[in-house]
């Protein structure tokens, strides 16, 4: 599957800001997994250095709703130094977080988002994700902070309908914050 541009959908579109209804994991449709399906192909040509070649913006996850399924999926493929991340995630929720905040520096960005929103979004930097995995077909928990935690954020925000120039705000202090 070849990925293409006109897969994802922009923030003009109604369904990235509405809620989506939990994916039946036992019961995927062919419909759900061609989407499935879809963002993995672009996450994964991303993550392969492929966007260029493919002329596909680079990015490094997807909730279901960027590609039409208004299902709680997500799927998640980067590395930081030596350490890969790959999650393709059902119903995700967090059951615990960090007092401490987080943020990247340079500000979030997002596949759905062509027009720049500048700012700083809070996010706590260490967050506990329950999640049924679709790759081995199980409930997991993740443990995550750092990048990893933000990333989860920004794509469980997505499921939501909120997107990240929702959280924008200028005016907060973030001098305790870690800044990523």
């Amino acid at each position: 599957m070849k990925p293409e541009q006109n897969w994802i959908l922009d923030d003009a579109q109604p369904l990235l800001h509405k809620p989506c209804l939990p994916l039946d994991v036992m019961h995927i449709n062919e419909q759900d997994q061609t989407l499935i399906n879809k963002m993995v192909a672009y996450v994964d040509a991303c993550f392969n250095k492929k966007d260029s070649e493919l002329n596909i913006r680079p990015g490094i996850a997807l909730a279901g709703n960027q590609v039409g399924l208004n299902k709680q999926v997500v799927y998640i493929h980067f590395a930081v130094h030596d350490t890969e991340y790959k999650y393709l995630l059902a119903n995700p929720r967090i059951i615990a977080e960090s007092q401490l905040a987080a943020y990247i520096h340079n500000g979030e960005g997002c596949l759905s988002v062509n027009k720049e929103h500048k700012g700083i979004i809070k996010r706590k930097n260490h967050i506990i994700v329950k999640a049924y995995d679709l790759f081995n077909h199980k409930e997991i928990t993740i443990d995550a902070s750092g990048l990893l935690a933000i990333c989860l954020q920004h794509e469980i925000d997505h499921l939501y309908g909120i997107l990240y120039y929702d959280r924008i705000n200028n005016k907060q202090d973030t001098r305790d914050w870690i800044r990523y």
